[in-house]
């Protein structure tokens, strides 16, 4: 018997119901610690943007990453810089036009498996 290799609409479709589980449990996980959930697939002319958590006076820009294994690297080594810099304008657009009294973080959160990793400011706008 031949095994046929999965195709490239059968692993985006894999990798999207993989995220959204993650997202999921990222939000609860949010909850829990005590954030609000602002948005969730916040759309933006520069990108989307996983989740916006507040909490006090701290509003999070969060980054989702979710891996089934540590083969491709840690999940937090795929947000790379041009991901960085769209999170950054997203934020930008999403307080444009209003005063920003709060403070704004950009925070990453790994899902590996049912673990979960919450990395406060994992990165700052330029």
């Amino acid at each position: 018997m031949e095994l046929k290799t999965p195709t490239e609409k059968g692993i985006k479709k894999f990798n999207r119901i993989k995220g959204d589980r993650g997202e999921k449990m990222a939000a609860k996980f949010l909850k829990r610690s005590g954030y609000k959930i602002l948005e969730r697939n916040y759309r933006s002319p520069f990108g989307e943007v996983d989740i916006i958590a507040g909490k006090g006076d701290v509003v999070a820009f969060v980054e989702v990453k979710t891996r089934s294994s540590d083969r491709f690297g840690l999940p937090s080594e795929a947000v790379d810089r041009r991901r960085m810099e769209r999170y950054a304008n997203a934020a930008r657009f999403y307080f444009s036009g209003s005063e920003i009294d709060c403070t704004v973080r950009f925070d990453v959160i790994e899902v590996f498996g049912k673990e979960i990793n919450h990395i406060v400011s994992a990165f700052e706008a330029h």
